[in-house]
Parts: structure tokens; sequence; C-alpha cells
């Protein structure tokens, strides 16, 4: 847990935007520091935000059942809203976990910061489920062993242990477990990229060199800016005035007469030129005729700002975002374009859920588990159904889905679940709509057939 704790920290630090400095002199003056400060620009952030803002979990149906014990799970352990720093956890750092308990109101999950959990497995490239899994709950104050020790959580495949700790893998504690009800260990990982050596990779690790370059153009303008964009005046032929002193009648009384003036010299015996307040409003003029005048060009910053702008497209090629997510450039471009320059984002998006799908469905089984429901903790049929973060207009959808139901013969309820951003809730509704609908149709058909008596069950016919 030890050996990457470095390496994570740096994946946070880089999303959080503290990055190095862009490279300046080493005898730089405090303005370059303050320049180099305001040009690192995160955009890590928006590696995050863009995918993390549409992988949300909307519900989950197992065979023909959209209203399940598992959606329950979810609703109670509040996940509608927790599940988005799991996921963001994971694009950052490349993986994230959840712990599923059981707790005096039944079984739970919640999410395990990936800056403080290991799991074990004896395939991480391909198990779900792990050997066993330790999480930090509080740091020791120090490792002499005189401050408080540190605490931890491990959990098995059959029990929870409380860890006690004062250093590093020193004088560590473990008491007496207990049964945790599951039969795994409870502990899931939630991984966006798995190689076979069982290596995570998020979306911060493989763009902290880019990020660094973004921060040095951008330095790079704001030093041109600063320093060379401006026209220079110069003037030639013209001595500056310098400062003077007064020479008194008697050098030691400064009260008396002044004589005449005499120039005042630095350390070096040097006379000290007078400062001149000069700025855009005022004029220099000189009483020699031989003295010139004249402006230099300021340096032209199109360059720096197209080398800027070719940074954020190649950033924006490379992590399969859409170009006008980074730069903006959305100006008459026409429907077709704009599809087309998404569907890189949208083929990302659709790996990222189904790598976060099997997870899920695990953390569903394990709470079926807990509150004794068998036969969804072996149920293999279920079905995470992401939220839709298509553009569609919903007269499109709704005529797509009509053509469906009238040309093909699909049933009509059937097509429920392709209504976009429809929930577990909604479904549940509409089914208790259509129900109620059937009871009312199939009386009005019997008041029909028998002219309006009913038949009784007291009396049968």
């Amino acid at each position: 847990m030890y050996s990457d704790l470095h390496e994570l920290r740096d994946l946070d630090n880089y999303h959080r935007g503290i990055q190095p400095d862009p490279y300046m002199p080493a005898n730089a003056s405090d303005e370059y520091h303050l320049l180099a400060r305001r040009a690192v620009t995160n955009v890590m952030q928006l590696l995050v935000n863009a995918p993390a803002q549409s992988l949300a979990v909307d519900s989950y149906r197992r065979g023909s059942s959209a209203d399940s014990t598992e959606w329950n799970h979810w609703r109670a352990s509040d996940l509608a809203i927790r599940q988005d720093a799991i996921h963001r956890a994971a694009l950052i750092f490349g993986h994230s976990f959840t712990v599923t308990e059981q707790t005096s109101e039944g079984a739970r999950t919640r999410g395990l910061s990936p800056m403080r959990t290991a799991a074990l497995y004896t395939d991480p490239a391909s198990d779900l489920d792990p050997v066993c899994a330790l999480t930090v709950t509080a740091w020791p104050t120090n490792t002499d062993g005189k401050g408080v020790p540190g605490h931890a959580i491990l959990w098995t495949a059959t029990h929870r242990y409380e860890v006690h700790f004062k250093g590093r893998g020193t004088d560590v504690r473990i008491s007496r477990g207990f049964k945790h009800g599951s039969s795994a260990c409870p502990v899931t990982r939630f991984a966006v990229n798995v190689d076979l050596e069982g290596r995570t990779t998020g979306v911060i690790g493989p763009f902290r060199r880019l990020q660094d370059r973004i921060n040095q153009v951008i330095f790079d303008l704001l030093i041109a800016q600063s320093y060379a964009s401006w026209a220079v005046r110069w003037a030639t032929g013209m001595a500056p005035p310098m400062l003077t002193d007064p020479v008194y009648a008697d050098p030691d009384d400064p009260t008396s007469e002044i004589i005449g003036t005499k120039p005042r010299l630095d350390a070096n015996g040097q006379p000290i030129p007078a400062p001149i307040n000069h700025n855009a409003s005022r004029f220099l003029f000189a009483p020699d005729p031989d003295s010139k005048f004249g402006s230099l060009p300021g340096t032209p910053l199109s360059g720096y700002i197209e080398a800027v702008g070719m940074a954020f497209r190649h950033l924006s090629a490379l992590a399969q975002l859409p170009p006008a997510y980074l730069v903006g450039e959305l100006v008459n471009v026409a429907a077709e374009a704009l599809d087309a320059s998404e569907a890189g984002f949208l083929r990302m998006l659709g790996g990222l859920q189904t790598m976060l799908g099997a997870p899920w469905k695990r953390v569903f089984r394990l709470a079926a588990e807990l509150d004794g429901q068998a036969e969804a903790a072996l149920a293999d049929d279920g079905e995470i159904v992401w939220r839709d973060i298509g553009s569609r207009s919903m007269a499109a959808i709704a005529d797509a889905l009509g053509k469906l139901a009238t040309q093909l013969g699909v049933p009509p309820r059937a097509l429920w679940t392709r209504i976009p951003g429809i929930t577990g809730e909604e479904l549940d509704y509409f089914e208790r709509i259509a129900a109620e609908d059937s009871d009312g149709a199939l009386a009005r058909a019997i008041d029909r057939v028998t002219g309006g008596d009913a038949f009784s069950p007291a009396e049968p016919s």
C-alpha cells in the first residue's frame, strides 16, 4: 500500500491543480514567479468532469422486474448521490473501492478512498473478488512509538478485523475478528482500465506531461505579453538630467547662501540620473536639434496563442474529448459534424460503462446476500441502466420508438426502457398506471357484457 502512495498523491495534486511551475531561469525575479503561478491552467479537472458527469446509473433491472431488491439497496445507501465520488476517484486514480456491510438498518454500501485502501487479488487482471482488503481510517500521528497509533480495517473472505499500528509495518496489532456475513470479501474494486499485469490507469496519469506543456506555453505567452508586446520608445542625442545637491557659501552651515549646485554621486562615484515621469500621456522633447526619437514594434503574440491552441487540440485528440469542450469553438457547426466530433467521446464513455457495470452488479449481489435474498444473490441476469446523455430531441426519439412499435410489432412496454432519462421509479409508476388502467378496462368490459349487473363473489352463478 505504501509503494504507490507517492504516485497516488501526485495524481491527486494534478487533479486539484497543484502542479509544478513552468521552467524559468534560476535567477528569475519575483514577477517571473508570479507569472508562473498564474500560468498554471488546470485542464485535468475537465478530463475527469466530462466523463464523470455522464456516468450515472439510472436503474437496475433483473429479468423483467424494474422494482428489484437491488434497487431498494441503492436507494437505502444513497448511492444516487454517492456514485459520483466513486466514479470520479476511479477516473483520477484508475480505481476506487466500495464496501458492502451489514448495519442495524440492513445492508449498506459506501465508498472507500483509493489513497487509503489496498486490495489483494489472486489474478488482479481478471478477478472481481479480492482475497482480502485493507483500508486505513486514521494514520499514526508519528512513527516514534509515542504518538496516537493508526487504525485500519481488514476484510477477508469471511471476517472483519480491526488493525492498530504505530508505524510503517511496525508494532501491528490485530483484534479478534467477526464474520461479516458475506461469502466473499465485501470490498469491490471499480477500475476504469486494467491491463493483463493488473495495473490500473485513470485519465490523469497519461496526460501529466501534456498538462506541463500547456502550462509552459501559457507561461511563455504571459512573459511575451508582459515584457515584449509593448512598443518600445527610444531617443538618441540627449543626455538624461542628473540629480544635484546645493553648494552652500559655508559648507558647514546649510542655512548659508546657496552659491551653486554639484552632481549627486552614487557609491561608485558616478552621477545619479534623475527619474523621468514619462507615460503615454506625456511628450518628450529635446533642445538639441540632433536628437532623434523612434519606437520598436512589440512582439506579435499570434504565434504563442497558436501554440496554446495546438496544445489543447492535442489533448483533445489524445483524451478523446470533443474539441469544443476545450477550446470552445462551436460556431455554425452542422449537426452531423457535431455528432462526428463526439463519436470518440461516446466510444470512450461506452467502454467506461462496461468496465464499471460489472463491479456494480457485484455490489448488488453482496447486498442481496446480506439481506437474505438468495435468488437475487445468485442471479446473473441483472442489467445496469446508465443515463442516456445523447443530444437527440425527444420528438425524434418518440418517432423512432413509435415506428418500432407499429412497423416492427415491438410491444410498447418493451420500449419504455428506451426512453432517455427514464428511471426505475418512473418505470414502476408506469407499471402501476398501466395495471390500474387494465383493471378499469376489464371492469368496463364486464359491465357491457352483464348489462351493469356484476357478479358478486358471495352469489356465484
